[in-house]
């Protein structure tokens, strides 16, 4: 049988850029939290805030994989990837999520010292460059990519030691293609900020896409180390692990970022059923695909995917 892994892949998330929908949440435990929405493989960023009852609401979002971030002053900061399209709307284009967070979810350490605790280098960012990284944001917000690459750069011009405009373009460079430019981004951020978790486990990912096995392991397992619930830390272990050839690791991170966020936008479901197959355990690998339908309804790939579950139960 052909590689599920690989031809699924090959399969980026090709949403439509119209029509556009209304993304309406509900947290748990609920309260006043500042909620950010980021696009997993296009650049967007928007933010909002949770009323009293923990309910938000994005509109006019394109059809796509988003990261939603939940931050409670008192608790930290907690992620869930949502998934937006006719496969999770209703008929009038409305997609309700509830997000329910268990209190082992939130990073609180990082939220604090980002807070109170900002380090030496990040003191002396002058004011123009803060003017310009808020303005991109509020071009990503409104899909205009150059022109938040414009604000950013600039912002690093001013300010070289700016860690979140270097990963912001790092971000920017992961999602557009431009992985070599990526992985110096994201180096670039982790040396303005050393203890900036973003950057780390962002240099991880770019790290397993470009197969530097070695480097993504390490980097990976230090991300893992510093937040053991992070689910891109986690599936980017078992992606690095998975390239390694060691299975049974590759599994047990793999499986921890599922378990999580079984929405995910780095599919851990796939690698998990190419281990299985690779291990003849048909079984186990029709029930992962089966996992990744479910929460992606609108995979461009998912006919072919239901048929290969079929075919893997004869």
């Amino acid at each position: 049988m052909k590689s599920l892994l690989l031809s699924a892949l090959v399969a980026v998330a090709a949403f439509a850029a119209k029509p556009v929908y209304e993304l309406n949440g509900h947290i748990q435990p609920e309260g006043v939290a500042t909620v950010s929405l980021s696009g997993t493989t296009t650049p967007f960023r928007g933010a909002t805030n949770s009323d009293p009852a923990g309910k938000f609401t994005f509109k006019g979002i394109e059809a796509g994989t988003y990261t939603v971030a939940v931050l409670f002053s008192a608790r930290g900061m907690a992620r869930r990837t949502v998934e937006v399209g006719p496969g999770t709307a209703d008929e009038h284009r409305r997609v309700n999520v509830n997000l329910e967070f268990k209190d082992s979810d939130f990073a609180l350490a990082d939220a604090v010292r980002r807070r109170h605790s900002i380090s030496a280098s990040q003191l002396f960012i002058p004011k123009k460059a803060l003017h310009d990284y808020d303005d991109a944001q509020k071009a990503l917000a409104r899909h205009q990519i150059d022109s938040a690459v414009k604000s950013l750069e600039h912002a690093v011009e001013l300010a070289g030691q700016f860690a979140d405009a270097w990963n912001e373009l790092g971000t920017i460079a992961y999602q557009t293609g431009k992985f070599e430019c990526a992985e110096q981004c994201f180096r670039q951020s982790l040396d303005g900020d050393p203890e900036a978790f973003e950057p780390l486990v962002n240099l991880g990912g770019v790290l397993v896409t470009l197969h530097r096995t070695n480097e993504a392991l390490d980097y990976n397992l230090r991300a893992v180390l510093a937040r053991p619930s992070d689910v891109p830390a986690n599936s980017q272990l078992g992606q690095a692990y998975f390239q390694a050839d060691n299975y049974d690791m590759a599994l047990k991170y793999l499986e921890r970022a599922r378990q999580i966020d079984p929405t995910h936008y780095s599919h851990p479901q796939l690698f998990m059923a190419e281990i299985h197959l690779r291990r003849g355990e048909r079984p186990a690998a029709a029930a992962d695909l089966e996992d990744f339908v479910k929460h992606h309804p609108d995979w461009p790939q998912a006919a072919e995917i239901r048929q290969a579950i079929a075919d893997l139960r004869q």
